[in-house]
């Protein structure tokens, strides 16, 4: 029974998800943090850190400032498994309108499949579909310069094969909304976006994600989230597609203009 409950205890041990902070909501400050991990030795060796910080700061009602960032290490064995590190950052003018514009700075690593760093830095435009206070659907599109530096010089798309680097200018098509269910304690939330390369047909990425938060206690939330990653280029014998399933707690603080 016991070697059955490890991987569930892990799981609930090393996972966090977050629902997506609203940057159109009236508030001063937003805020979502955890932190987890797990270290066992004996007939399994594991080590598991993960961490989440996300954010938005509103000095005053038209310029915010959203950043979301995560970190996690894995060990397996004594044997390096992750280490990725994940920086988004936004910055908006007047979101509270229909539609407004926002500039992005994003950078990131991915151990597994080898990517040393990924910057990317882009500006481009929201449109409110829907804004109500238990529901929210929001569309955008944006363009960005990417640089990529890999731990490898052969990729699945041949023709990129010979350079650790590869740099591009990108578009992204986003979508995503939240709604408030089950007399408001069901928060459903999910986002999609794909990101073409503007004459590299060939290069592109997609992501899907859908979530759920239940209330617990006073701004304490269980959370669950699916994702779906592609990405068409990758490095030799790397997979293209990840799936993740994630479950824990997460805990919202929010503060309001005065």
């Amino acid at each position: 029974m016991k070697k059955h409950l490890i991987p569930i205890f892990l799981l609930l041990a090393t996972t966090d998800v977050f629902g997506q902070l609203n940057e159109s909501d009236t508030v001063k400050i937003q805020l979502r943090a955890s932190l987890s991990g797990n270290y066992q030795q004996g007939n399994v060796a594991l080590l598991a850190v993960r961490s989440k910080l996300d954010f938005t700061v509103s000095p005053v009602s038209a310029i915010v400032f959203k950043s979301q960032n995560s970190s996690l290490y894995q060990e397996f064995g004594n044997r390096k498994a992750d280490n990725d590190l994940f920086s988004r950052n936004y910055f908006y003018w007047k979101p509270q309108k229909k539609v407004y514009p926002f500039a992005i700075a994003y950078i990131s690593s991915n151990f597994r499949r080898k990517m040393n760093t990924r910057v990317f830095a882009g500006a481009g435009v929201t449109y409110q579909l829907v804004q109500e206070q238990y529901h929210v659907l929001k569309l955008s599109a944006s363009a960005v310069y990417e640089t990529n530096r890999f731990k490898g010089t052969l990729y699945n798309k041949t023709e990129y094969n010979g350079s650790n680097q590869i740099n591009l200018w990108r578009g992204t098509l986003y979508a995503g909304g939240w709604h408030y269910l089950l007399h408001h304690k069901l928060r459903l939330y999910y986002d999609a976006y794909w990101q073409p390369g503007f004459n590299k047909s060939s290069n592109y990425r997609t992501q899907y994600d859908v979530g759920v938060d239940l209330p617990v206690w006073k701004g304490l939330n269980f959370s669950a989230l699916y994702t779906f990653t592609h990405e068409n280029v990758v490095v030799q014998n790397i997979k293209q597609n990840d799936k993740v399933l994630t479950f824990g707690f997460s805990y919202n603080f929010k503060q309001k203009h005065k």
